[in-house]
């Protein structure tokens, strides 16, 4: 079954092509869901409403642009929600809660294997976390993440920084 059987298939609700499109795009929107939320069973939850987003809106898809770009834009936003809901945004961290200096050296990043970084990435405090995906691994602007997350552009910029710079700091003290 190619993608856009695929795709006709869940618009008709048919079990068979909703059970192929889970199992062939589960495993990697399920990475998606662990960069933004640090517990695992919590991922598995957002998974499990992305899935019911998707589903409920594929006829919508108009097949511009990729589909794993549209599935991965709506995992996205199901993480943000999940994050609002939680209260834990970016205006519960104070950027002085966290000192980080920037600094300039060269780092070990060849040492990290995925699944390190991954670890590192999900220690962030949740609004650096957030500000680090959607720019660093998503390709957001500052300004659209910004208007997204409904916080000044500086602030994004800021989080974004003070997350290199925790994890910079964290790359350099692995052995």
């Amino acid at each position: 079954m190619d993608e856009q059987e695929l795709i006709q298939g869940c618009i008709a609700a048919r079990p068979k092509a909703q059970k192929a499109l889970f199992d062939i795009y589960a495993p990697k929107l399920y990475v998606v869901c662990l960069r933004y939320l640090k517990d695992q069973m919590r991922a598995q939850d957002v998974l499990q409403d992305t899935f019911v987003k998707i589903f409920a809106n594929i006829s919508n898809y108009k097949s511009e642009g990729a589909f794993e770009g549209w599935l991965k834009r709506i995992t996205v936003n199901t993480c943000l929600d999940q994050l609002r809901k939680d209260k834990k945004l970016l205006t519960d961290i104070s950027i002085e809660d966290v000192s980080y200096q920037l600094a300039t050296q060269s780092t070990s990043a060849e040492k990290l294997m995925a699944d390190d970084l991954l670890k590192l990435v999900k220690a962030l405090p949740d609004g650096y976390r957030t500000v680090f995906n959607l720019f660093a691994i998503e390709g957001f602007s500052h300004q659209e993440i910004a208007q997204q997350l409904g916080i000044s552009e500086s602030t994004s910029k800021t989080q974004y920084l003070r997350a290199r710079a925790y994890l910079k700091e964290r790359i350099e003290n692995i052995d």
